[in-house]
């Protein structure tokens, strides 16, 4: 069937969660309202420049996607900070969704933590209510010292507020760490401290990638470590990851270690399988300690 117009327009590049593979990308903004950590390039081009998208032209497009997509059972609302709208939005977007696309199941979205300061948990409940199930937060670390130098603009405190607030509301949380954020000098502070954020909130998924480079993005975490920032090893990484698993005390945790950059895979729930990843860790341990692991390099991805 050929359409004159289609379903949604986007201003791209356009990112979205591993797991959303098979969701509608559904675009109510254009890139991230902080957009100032430096590790991160994927807003930085001038056209993706943070702004919401039009009102109606959301619209139109959720209308569109109704009668064009029937088939449509899960949407992730994009780019990377669509829980920076305001509750009256969200709540319009959500209601169309509900009218316009009935077979859609879920709702998600990326969400900083300072995305949730202004929401309370009865406005995050009403969201729920309404289709919005859960939330992808990029926590990146649990130390404060790390998060400062990614200028992240978020603390251990701000971070298991905003995750806190959304779990009390009935929103799934699913969060992401970064293996090898700290580096040499801050990795076990780095490890255990991610694990402590992970054990107060218990977040219903957490996920690793590893620090990687793009695009200067290795002289900008640099600078932001003072010029003291050396990177972990293949051998080095598997260490402050089984720091982290050792540490972590979690009831029921789906936990993924599968994104494109991670040498090693792991997959299980936490606390359930920790003692079989910690024992696959330990052998990646001791496979690393006789060869050379190549860290993942970002050219091609």
């Amino acid at each position: 069937m050929w359409y004159s117009q289609p379903p949604v327009e986007y201003i791209e590049p356009v990112f979205r969660p591993p797991s959303e593979a098979d969701s509608l990308i559904l675009q109510v903004t254009n890139g991230c309202s902080w957009n100032r950590c430096n590790f991160c390039d994927m807003y930085t081009d001038d056209h993706k420049r943070f702004r919401p998208k039009a009102e109606d032209e959301v619209m139109a497009e959720i209308v569109r996607c109704g009668q064009q997509l029937p088939q449509v059972q899960r949407v992730f609302l994009a780019d990377g900070d669509a829980m920076a709208l305001s509750v009256r939005r969200l709540k319009a977007i959500l209601q169309a969704i509900r009218e316009h696309m009935p077979s859609v199941r879920r709702v998600s979205a990326y969400c900083l933590p300072s995305n949730l300061k202004r929401k309370s948990v009865e406005e995050l409940s009403e969201l729920r209510e309404l289709g919005l199930t859960l939330i992808y937060m990029g926590a990146e670390s649990g130390s404060n010292t790390v998060l400062s130098a990614f200028d992240k603009g978020e603390t251990f405190d701000t971070t298991a507020e905003a995750l806190l607030k959304a779990g009390e509301a009935g929103i799934k949380r699913s969060v992401m760490l970064i293996n090898g954020g700290g580096g040499k000098r801050f990795s076990e502070e780095h490890a255990r401290e991610s694990a402590r954020l992970v054990n107060l909130v218990q977040p219903e998924y957490l996920a690793t990638l590893v620090l990687f480079f793009r695009r200067g993005t290795d002289k900008k975490v640099l600078a932001g470590y003072d010029g003291d920032f050396q990177p972990l090893n293949g051998l080095e990484l598997f260490q402050e990851m089984r720091m982290l698993i050792e540490a972590t005390e979690l009831k029921q945790s789906i936990f993924r270690s599968d994104h494109v950059s991670n040498s090693l895979v792991l997959k299980g729930t936490l606390g359930r399988d920790k003692a079989r990843m910690l024992a696959e860790i330990d052998q990646a341990i001791e496979y690393a300690s006789q060869h050379e692991i190549p860290l993942y390099r970002q050219e091609g991805f």
